[in-house]
């Protein structure tokens, strides 16, 4: 079957395998690898990435089912050579770690600073506990996203 998928702004089509898996379009047919293919059960979160605008986890997501949609993978995030708040965020707390949650940690901490713009640190572990950190470090991932939330209230007040 043939899809056509939105990925980061640029239009894609495709002819796929019907059971081809969202993760494995993204990775192997696009070559975008910085979603990650992790549990294969959606528990970990590594492959999270939006289906217009909201967080999946692609690796129980088909890629037919994004057919017709947008989807944003974490290369999406940063913007005209400027990384989104939150990948510099993971920069300056050292939130990265080994890397491997990393990008669906992003993925999930844009979702919440998009709804809710200065979250308390009970709302941000709330809103990653569907990503795993198998590095036990969430304490400098929620430092990071604090982080990102601090830096894009001062880039907009800057701005306005």
């Amino acid at each position: 079957m043939r899809v056509a998928i939105k990925v980061n702004g640029q239009e894609c089509s495709s002819e796929i395998e019907p059971r081809l898996l969202l993760v494995h379009f993204l990775r192997s047919t696009l070559g975008l690898t910085g979603t990650h293919w992790g549990c294969d059960t959606s528990n970990c979160g590594a492959c999270t990435v939006w289906l217009d605008g909201v967080p999946v986890k692609s690796c129980t997501t088909l890629a037919a089912m994004a057919d017709g949609h947008e989807v944003k993978t974490i290369e999406g995030l940063e913007s005209s050579g400027v990384l989104d708040p939150v990948q510099q965020g993971f920069i300056e707390e050292h939130g990265l770690q080994c890397g491997f949650c990393t990008p669906g940690m992003m993925m999930a901490a844009r979702a919440l600073l998009d709804r809710n713009p200065d979250p308390d640190e009970a709302t941000i572990r709330e809103a990653i506990s569907g990503n795993l950190c198998r590095c036990t470090g969430y304490e400098n991932i929620v430092r990071a996203i604090r982080w990102a939330a601090a830096h894009q209230t001062a880039q907009e007040g800057a701005i306005a």
